[in-house]
């Protein structure tokens, strides 16, 4: 599999309802460091039971 954003092969794929999209390491580490910006991610971690080990 293709990644979604370049013309590297997909390190990580995801699939819901049927649709399947990969994307590379570079592009993964991207989407999360966005993530992790994003306000919102906030209340959804304090909605969640998330252990953290460092």
């Amino acid at each position: 599999m293709q990644c979604h954003y370049c013309d590297r092969e997909a390190d990580i794929a995801v699939e819901k309802d049927g649709i399947k999209v990969g994307v590379c390491k570079t592009h993964f580490q991207e989407q999360m460091e966005d993530l992790a910006d994003a306000d919102w991610l906030d209340d959804v971690e304090d909605q969640l039971d998330i252990d953290r080990r460092e």
